[in-house]
């Protein structure tokens, strides 16, 4: 499924490419260009890409009960008195919603605004540069080959996660789905991926600034999954969640219960 003139038909957040959405205002954050993948205009629930002029200053923009993730995709930024470049990430709770930061040549950020969950352990801001983090394989499994991660976050009691992924050229995915809500941006690379809708199969490619947001439960992955130069992504898990194995794109049958 799919066709040359644009990415496949999905009825969820999928095969979207950044540069190729309408500017929006964000109330919180004046005077920044900002691309929304997704989000929830009555809780103020978002996940946007900003781009920050030169000698941009304000604060995280978050309201009570809301929490901040913010990831340094180009450029640098001056959070509170830490300088973050880029790769580097920002965790801010609820409760640290005035915390300033600018940037003095401009950057690009990926900001995530969620409600507070009460199951979160995590209470404290977070910051760290992920070159320093080392990446680990996804696991000893042969079909993990070429697939590694560098945590970003993960709260114990929450479950929710931030991960970086890196796929080589010829690993392999087989099909598979979460059982919680899962979104990502693609950083660097480019990658083709599957989804299946109702027993089809709808194959696409992402280029740097590509994003998608999965609801629980929705299978993908294939045989046509795969990088075609070292791929990069930004990976976010909403909370508790595992990731089952499926054996094929096939349609779900009816409940006749």
């Amino acid at each position: 499924m799919g066709c040359a003139s644009g990415p496949p038909a999905v009825p969820y957040p999928a095969y979207i490419q950044a540069d190729e959405l309408p500017d929006i205002f964000v109330a919180g954050l004046p005077g920044v260009r900002a691309k929304q993948f997704a989000g929830d205009r009555e809780t103020r629930r978002s996940s946007i890409r900003l781009l920050l002029p030169a000698d941009w200053q304000g604060t995280t923009g978050a309201s009570p009960g809301k929490s901040v993730e913010m990831f340094v995709v180009a450029g640098e930024i001056t959070l509170g008195s830490i300088a973050l470049k880029a790769g580097s990430y920002a965790y801010i709770p609820p409760g640290f919603t005035g915390s300033n930061f600018s940037t003095r040549a401009g950057a690009i950020l990926l900001y995530f605004l969620d409600d507070a969950n009460p199951a979160a352990v995590i209470q404290t801001p977070l910051i760290l540069d992920s070159a320093f983090v080392d990446w680990q394989p996804v696991s000893e499994d042969p079909e993990d080959f070429g697939l590694a991660v560098k945590e970003l976050r993960l709260d114990p009691g929450s479950g929710a996660q931030t991960w970086l992924l890196r796929i080589d050229p010829g690993a392999t995915q087989g099909w598979h789905k979460s059982s919680t809500v899962e979104e990502g941006y693609l950083l660097s690379g480019s990658y083709r991926h599957s989804e299946c809708i109702n027993g089809e199969i709808a194959t696409g490619d992402y280029a740097p600034g590509g994003y998608f947001q999965r609801p629980p439960a929705a299978v993908n992955g294939g045989s046509e999954a795969a990088a075609t130069s070292s791929a990069i992504w930004f990976l976010r898990r909403m909370g508790k969640g595992s990731v089952e194995s499926v054996p094929a794109c096939v349609a779900e049958l009816p409940d006749t219960e």
